[in-house]
């Protein structure tokens, strides 16, 4: 899942990012509502966190011209403006969800998580392929019933393989979806994390190589 955050506080925005990190997501982020439009126009991101009160642009047209350009993302608004008035006014803009501030961390993951199942791409929040469980709310994948410690950027890759459903998913995509918008694309990150992801995911191997082409999961 690829956030972008638009926060002008920066230590807020730092915290989140940091966080958003932890829970396997790629993060960019933005102090500035022109620089989130940019970003947006370029980049194909699954959520953006957007603050309401935002130098420049403000917040509420960065989320007018998002829904107006028809851009495949759900937009959660986090502001320090939580009254009902506000709430139902930034879901009128067309806002997919709203978080006032002060928040708990966990919620505004599990809404972001949330907001992704509801895209047209997402499937069911515990994904299953041969043997390989993968319960996305939790973090947590088993094989063959035994659990499978995976880092941050190793589950945001499986997860990305295995929604595809057998489909091959190219270096590019994968980077584009699991890393920053400061990864080189010319970089070997890639190939490193479905090594190791390989290895710990043990035999028979489920993550295959199309030559030329990407990876992709396949039974044995």
């Amino acid at each position: 899942m690829r956030v972008l955050v638009v926060e002008d506080e920066q230590y807020m925005a730092r915290v989140i990012e940091m966080g958003l990190r932890r829970a396997s997501m790629a993060v960019d982020v933005v102090h500035d509502g022109e620089a989130a439009l940019e970003k947006a126009a370029v980049y194909d991101y699954d959520a953006v966190v957007l603050d309401r009160d935002l130098p420049g642009v403000h917040g509420d047209e960065v989320c007018r011209r998002i829904v107006a350009q028809g851009l495949d993302c759900r937009i959660l608004m986090l502001t320090a403006a939580g009254r009902l008035g506000d709430k139902v006014e930034g879901l009128g803009l067309g806002a997919d969800d709203y978080l006032a501030k002060p928040f708990d961390f966990p919620e505004l993951v599990a809404r972001l998580r949330a907001l992704y199942r509801r895209s047209p791409q997402a499937h069911a929040p515990v994904l299953t392929f041969a043997d390989l469980t993968f319960d996305t709310h939790r973090r947590r994948v088993t094989r063959a019933g035994h659990e499978v410690r995976l880092t941050p950027k190793e589950l945001a890759v499986l997860e990305l393989l295995m929604r595809a459903d057998g489909g091959v998913l190219s270096a590019e995509y994968l980077l584009d979806k699991a890393w920053d918008a400061h990864a080189d694309p010319l970089t070997n990150a890639v190939r490193l994390v479905v090594h190791t992801l390989r290895k710990k995911l043990g035999e028979p191997q489920l993550v295959h190589t199309a030559i030329s082409a990407g990876y992709y999961l396949g039974a044995a």
